[in-house]
């Protein structure tokens, strides 16, 4: 029986980022509303195209089929308005993907309605929707305009996180931003090495993903043939001696991870572009540069953030 939605991990995706809408959006600003719905009326048996999180999707909805309770679900949320929305709802049934609940707002951002879903992640590329729910103290993630590659011969999900910003709040990255000295910012956190920030925006879902991992290496042992489906990273511009505390605080977590490249500065693409992950999530924009058909999401918390603006 599969699990109620309070126990399961929820995704919360919008059109934007599961699809690639921009012929759509097009549509909508040169040509107008009416125009949009004709557009989708017409093309409503045409799937869209998969968008920048349609690979991270579809594999983590196969953890449902690998275990009995379903412990994974991916809800819609969609600024269209329910008529205009049943192309979505068709492209989601041609593609396979099991998802079957949805809400739609007519134009409105959906982003106060992620509790009613037990929501541990919110993507879309609507930024000011992101930025909405950041604020409102939800995770979310603004999908980039990066390339899809969705290999079906790759069954592999490889998740790759920054730490400060994403996993962990900020309050090592303000150390750093406030003082623009490298040295300070290693003894603080060699001083503080056994003591675990506070969660950042992804830490729950980090959890959660986890625990999955944990559940699969237990499949492992018992079926030698099984094929493990999560891969997780962390990437991160941390290196000695600060990588004890990030190290101490997945440990809090409960969160084993991978691989983890404590790179000192070099720049995150020299990785990413080798280990190909089908999700990056980073605070910083800088760090996205770059990297080659890899999806990427920026998570817009912290400091950083809050000093472009």
């Amino acid at each position: 029986m599969p699990y109620p939605i309070e126990r399961k991990l929820v995704i919360a995706v919008a059109s934007s980022a599961l699809f690639d809408l921009s012929e759509s959006h097009n549509i909508f600003t040169e040509q107008g509303v009416d125009a949009y719905r004709k557009f989708q009326e017409k093309n409503i048996d045409n799937s869209f195209p998969k968008g920048v999180a349609f690979p991270f999707i579809k594999r983590l909805l196969s953890l449902n089929k690998v275990f009995e309770q379903e412990p994974v679900e991916v809800v819609l949320l969609s600024r269209n308005s329910p008529e205009t929305g049943l192309r979505a709802f068709r492209s989601i049934k041609q593609y396979g993907l099991n998802i079957t609940r949805a809400a739609f707002f007519s134009g409105e951002s959906p982003y106060e309605y992620l509790p009613a879903y037990n929501v541990s992640l919110f993507l879309s590329a609507e930024e000011q929707d992101v930025n909405n729910a950041i604020e409102a103290g939800y995770a979310a993630g603004r999908v980039l305009n990066t390339t899809v590659i969705d290999d079906d011969e790759d069954v592999e999900l490889r998740l790759a996180f920054d730490f400060d910003g994403v996993i962990a709040d900020d309050e090592a990255e303000i150390i750093y931003q406030e003082s623009q000295d490298i040295g300070k910012y290693h003894a603080h956190e060699a001083k503080h090495s056994s003591e675990p920030l506070r969660e950042g925006p992804l830490g729950d879902l980090l959890k959660k993903i986890s625990y999955f991992q944990k559940l699969e290496n237990k499949k492992m042992k018992k079926d030698s043939n099984y094929k493990r489906i999560l891969k997780t990273a962390i990437v991160t511009a941390r290196n000695a001696p600060s990588h004890e505390r990030m190290i101490y605080t997945l440990k809090n977590m409960g969160v084993e991870v991978n691989q983890a490249f404590f790179l000192g500065g070099i720049e995150k693409s020299r990785v990413l572009n080798i280990m190909k992950p089908h999700m990056f999530f980073d605070d910083q924009m800088g760090h996205f540069e770059h990297i080659e058909k890899v999806p990427a999401v920026h998570i817009p918390f912290g400091i950083i953030n809050r000093k472009i603006e």
